[in-house]
């Protein structure tokens, strides 16, 4: 079975709370292979709102991409997420960032995430769990893409086994 690397966010009410409730619903999905340090991260995109927490989950499923993103969707859903603003606040968001060496392009999903080699928040914890990963798009490894990455915004390490209380991997 593929790696399939999802990145988790929440930056509304209580940030940790959604990030485990997401990573539960995950286990339901698939099995949790690992799951990175958690990070608090400033905003993406300009939008003037709190820190977010962020991690990076390594998993295995049978879903293929898409039910799977709809499964996310759901997850999401059942997590209270409200749409608001793009790249506003968020109670929890779920994004497939790499499946395998599969590249996807419908009007609904793109594998690799788009836009994830430009985004640190993403990076660094997918670089803690897998830095020698590579980009089926670029052909670069984590570990270069991360060091290649412009964007600026604060990435800061809260805790390496955050989980572990919470979960049974």
């Amino acid at each position: 079975m593929d790696d399939i690397f999802i990145a988790l966010g929440s930056n509304v009410g209580q940030r940790r709370h959604q990030l485990i409730r997401a990573i539960r619903h995950l286990q339901r999905l698939g099995t949790i292979q690992q799951i990175s340090p958690l990070y608090q991260t400033s905003p993406y995109g300009g939008v003037s709102q709190p820190d977010f927490l962020n991690a990076v989950v390594r998993f295995t499923s049978q879903q293929e991409p898409l039910p799977l993103l709809r499964a996310l969707k759901e997850i999401e859903k059942a997590l209270g997420r409200q749409h608001r603003i793009r790249w506003g606040p968020r109670e929890i968001d779920l994004d497939i960032i790499l499946y395998g060496a599969r590249m996807w392009e419908s009007p609904e999903l793109t594998i690799p995430h788009p836009d994830f080699a430009n985004r640190r928040f993403v990076l660094q914890p997918l670089f803690s769990l897998a830095p020698e990963a590579v980009d089926p798009r670029s052909g670069k490894t984590i570990r270069q893409l991360l060091s290649e990455c412009r964007d600026n915004t604060r990435v800061t390490l809260i805790a390496k086994n955050w989980y572990s209380d919470e979960l049974e991997i």
